[in-house]
């Protein structure tokens, strides 16, 4: 009876888990968005078909998808992140082969000399021993989870540093779209601030020729002047943020993008001509599954794992060596009849003082945990303002566009009737400036609105990206 009460205890404990049951944080923002008021020229498409998870559906531009497929090839970024998988993913087995005993075959030969003073005989003993022995060696018997809690976090690791490459994966797509939405606008302003340049040293040429007749004064013609110099700085400082941003669109790339010429942020291809959303009643729920919220959510397991791992080492740790083969004194009889030998070998270890070192790996556990959980509900937090923000761009950027491209059209006939005046002697010549400095400030704006329309969109894909990493959950 005496011997029964102590193994029921040990079996008792050895049922138990020293790992907090997990449970996923409440998410730390609305159930919904805020409700926005849908523009008037987007309310249909609101309305319209799911957004493909295909990236290829999702930018027709067979220019673009060149662009994000040579990315995905070539970027080091990525590369870098699929090495961190492939990291973690050894680390995760290294930590689940602690959980099974590691068996060695080994071949000894042991030969020593005892002096004669030392030998029970009192003559010099020279001895020699040949084995070959099948061998555990430190195995830990797991009775409290320990090596489990840390086979969990391992495996954890790993997925939240798979998660993380999809969601770097998601992010390369759209920056590279973004990139090349970029270049597309540099370009395009640039080829305005050209034309405009080009127009500007035309208005200074006929200025010069009304003021050789007296139709004109020097301070029109300074005015003139200045204008086309303005013109030729601007055409300048686009010329150099064009090339920038090619530069940034080739160390994103990986290699040297290949773009025709000719490209227009109107053409850029996205679906739908670039507004189609999910609907704005979208359920926060779908963030939890964003590839950053889970990887998140992964590291926040095994921060919980490892809190069970931290705890069990206050218990008995016990570890087995054992061998069985055969042994002889001479090479030629190891494997005789009556050589056969075994040893096993268990040790009980029991922490009793170690400056307070279990302790406090414990409390660093639980410190990790609640980062881990903090960084969790911050993911979220960003995921919820990424779409919120995203949404109040779907209502407004659209409508902005379309009343600045009116603004475009009607600066341009301004701008006519006011040349029409200015070489019928009407209108001065300040009037013309103005009316050119207007309309070409316009072009401009409308072609940064366009960008940022087609970004927003872009960014969509990224944003809600439960759908659309196109691969399966990782396995362990």
């Amino acid at each position: 009876m005496h011997k029964i009460v102590p193994l029921s205890i040990v079996l008792i404990l050895a049922g138990c888990s020293f790992t907090p049951d997990y449970q996923r944080p409440e998410a730390p923002v609305p159930d919904a968005w805020p409700p926005l008021r849908a523009a008037a020229s987007l309310g249909e498409a609101t309305k319209g078909p799911a957004m493909p998870t295909d990236w290829r559906a999702f930018f027709p531009d067979p220019r673009l998808q060149g662009l994000i497929a040579a990315a995905l090839e070539h970027n080091r970024d990525l590369r870098i992140a699929v090495g961190r998988v492939d990291e973690a993913r050894a680390l995760a087995g290294i930590a689940r082969a602690d959980r099974f005993p590691t068996v060695d075959l080994a071949t000894q030969r042991t030969a020593s000399l005892t002096p004669a003073d030392l030998s029970a005989t009192g003559r010099q003993l020279n001895s020699q021993r040949y084995d070959v022995n099948l061998g555990v060696v430190a195995f830990e018997l797991d009775f409290w989870g320990r090596v489990k809690s840390l086979d969990d976090a391992g495996r954890a690791n790993f997925l939240a540093s798979d998660y993380a490459r999809q969601a770097f994966r998601l992010a390369l797509i759209v920056d590279a779209a973004n990139a090349y939405f970029s270049l597309l606008e540099l370009g395009e302003r640039l080829e305005l601030a050209q034309a405009t340049m080009k127009s500007r040293e035309e208005t200074r040429a006929l200025v010069g020729r009304r003021r050789d007749v007296g139709l004109a004064g020097d301070l029109d013609y300074l005015q003139a002047d200045g204008a086309f110099q303005s013109a030729r700085a601007e055409t300048a400082s686009l010329a150099r943020s064009h090339a920038a941003a090619e530069n940034a669109l080739r160390l994103l790339v990986g290699a040297s993008p290949k773009i025709a010429d000719g490209g227009k942020l109107a053409q850029a291809g996205l679906i739908a001509d670039a507004v189609v959303f999910l609907p704005a009643d979208l359920p926060s729920e779908v963030l939890l599954a964003r590839p950053d919220v889970l990887a998140a959510e992964q590291k926040l397991i095994a921060a919980n794992a490892n809190i069970g791992a931290a705890r069990a080492a206050f218990l008995p740790k016990i570890v087995l060596t054992a061998a069985a083969g055969v042994a002889s004194k001479g090479l030629s009889g190891l494997f005789d009849a009556g050589s056969g030998a075994w040893s096993f070998a268990p040790v009980l270890r029991l922490p009793l003082f170690d400056g307070g070192r279990t302790t406090d790996n414990v409390d660093l556990a639980k410190a990790r945990k609640n980062i881990a959980v903090a960084e969790y509900e911050r993911a979220i937090q960003q995921a919820f303002r990424e779409i919120a923000d995203l949404l109040a761009a779907r209502d407004q950027l659209g409508e902005q566009l379309q009343a600045q491209e009116a603004n475009v059209a009607a600066q341009s006939q301004r701008l006519k009737i006011v040349d029409a005046r200015y070489k019928a002697g009407v209108s001065s010549h300040l009037e013309l400036l103005d009316a050119q400095r207007e309309l070409f400030a316009a072009q401009q704006s409308a072609l940064a609105i366009r960008r940022q329309l087609l970004s927003a969109v872009a960014s969509f894909y990224k944003a809600l990206g439960s759908s659309t990493t196109e691969e399966a959950k990782p396995a362990a």
